[in-house]
């Protein structure tokens, strides 16, 4: 696990983890670049946590919320159609593990993970200066932290 500290302080008590998923290593380190720039430039600080595919990431997440408070997760991966099924059980069972997960029990949950046809929608999703897919789930997070908090001030 590689553990990142933010330079700003605002949110220093707020720690994300990323789940990277290097099946696509080029791929998913495009991603990564996009959801740490998000964090850091919100102030959060983050830990990296690297996993061989998208369908481990989910066990991951359960895994983590035994040890250390986490504010939010971020998922990051790509799925790239092939010749089999296999693609519709990683794409479909990910997002699964991740919703249940998100509702549940109740965690920030942003889903970067790419489900594609091609490395080359891949690349141009991923890439923090074209669709920046990795950010969006860093924001995504991000927000749902934010919506949540807002939410329990209501009560």
């Amino acid at each position: 696990m590689r553990k990142i500290s933010s330079k700003t302080t605002s949110n220093t008590m707020k720690k994300i983890l990323i789940l990277q998923a290097n099946f696509y290593q080029k791929i998913s380190d495009l991603l990564l670049e996009g959801a740490t720039k998000k964090l850091r430039d919100s102030g959060f600080e983050y830990e990296i946590v690297t996993l061989p595919g998208a369908l481990e990431i989910p066990a991951a997440i359960a895994f983590a919320q035994d040890g250390e408070n986490y504010a939010g997760y971020v998922a990051l991966g790509c799925v790239i159609r092939g010749e089999t099924s296999h693609y519709d059980i990683v794409a479909n069972e990910s997002a699964r593990g991740l919703n249940k997960l998100a509702m549940k029990n109740k965690i920030a949950i942003g889903n970067g993970i790419l489900t594609v046809e091609n490395e080359a929608q891949a690349i141009v999703r991923a890439d923090p200066k074209q669709k920046d897919k990795g950010g969006f789930a860093a924001h995504a997070c991000l927000a749902m932290i934010k919506l949540k908090k807002d939410l329990a001030e209501k009560k």
